[in-house]
């Protein structure tokens, strides 16, 4: 097959407000899928099922968003009743990184996928921008801009400053060793990153809801992005 094939880590319709007999659903925003097809690849939904083969199988990991991180992963405990764990999708979710990571693939984390990527490596989290920094993030009306750093992939897509959505209410607060932060929101709130030498690249905001027929024209296209990220996909899959 001459097109990269994306693995997409699902959400679920679980959570632990949720009623534990409820069935356990695989479900996913069709936004990533879209923008990774849009971008010339394969998108591949995960099952909660067989990381190690899909990291053999896949040419590049998209970590999506979705319920909370757990504290535990950075050695705290739950802050407040705001913050909702997925701990099933997490148990999937740590091998499945590992995998990709061992493999040398791609990955390109969303908002909890950089969250969880970031607590897995050494960094740490705020748990509720409100409680512990006073600011609401979580609003899906609003746009506000980001500081790109020179040299980034940011900056080289999409200039010094570049306005994004915003719907989280956990943020990384530390980035793991070895990445470098790349987009900041005006109140020092981290939005990007990358890492040094790997090929991984995150954000905080979600660019797949800013992407293509997504979008509502009060940000630029974030198709760039993804773009980028297929090619360099490509790239590796080719030797290069």
């Amino acid at each position: 097959m001459n097109k990269a094939i994306i693995c997409i880590s699902n959400a679920s319709n679980h959570n632990t407000k949720t009623n534990p007999s409820a069935t356990r659903q695989i479900i996913l925003s069709r936004a990533y899928a879209d923008a990774i097809a849009a971008a010339g690849a394969v998108p591949v939904v995960t099952a909660e099922h067989c990381p190690d083969e899909l990291a053999i199988f896949c040419d590049g990991l998209v970590l999506s968003g979705g319920e909370d991180i757990e504290p535990e992963l950075f050695g705290e405990s739950i802050l407040n009743d705001t913050v909702v764990l997925d701990t099933e999708r997490s148990r999937f979710e740590i091998p499945l990184i590992r995998a990709f990571m061992k493999a040398g693939k791609p990955i390109l984390a969303i908002c909890r996928g950089s969250q969880i990527l970031s607590c897995l490596l050494g960094g740490d989290l705020y748990q509720d921008l409100a409680q512990q920094r006073g600011l609401n993030h979580m609003d899906k009306e609003l746009r506000h801009s980001v500081s790109c750093a020179e040299g980034s992939l940011m900056h080289r897509l999409f200039g010094e400053s570049v306005p994004v959505n915003s719907t989280h209410h956990q943020a990384v607060r530390s980035v793991a060793p070895g990445f470098w932060v790349t987009a900041l929101s005006e109140e020092g709130i981290i939005e990007a990153y990358e890492h040094k030498e790997l090929p991984i690249w995150a954000t905080q905001f979600h660019p797949e809801r800013l992407t293509g027929s997504w979008s509502d024209g009060r940000t630029p296209d974030f198709a760039p992005l993804f773009q980028f990220f297929v090619e360099q996909v490509m790239k590796i899959k080719a030797g290069e």
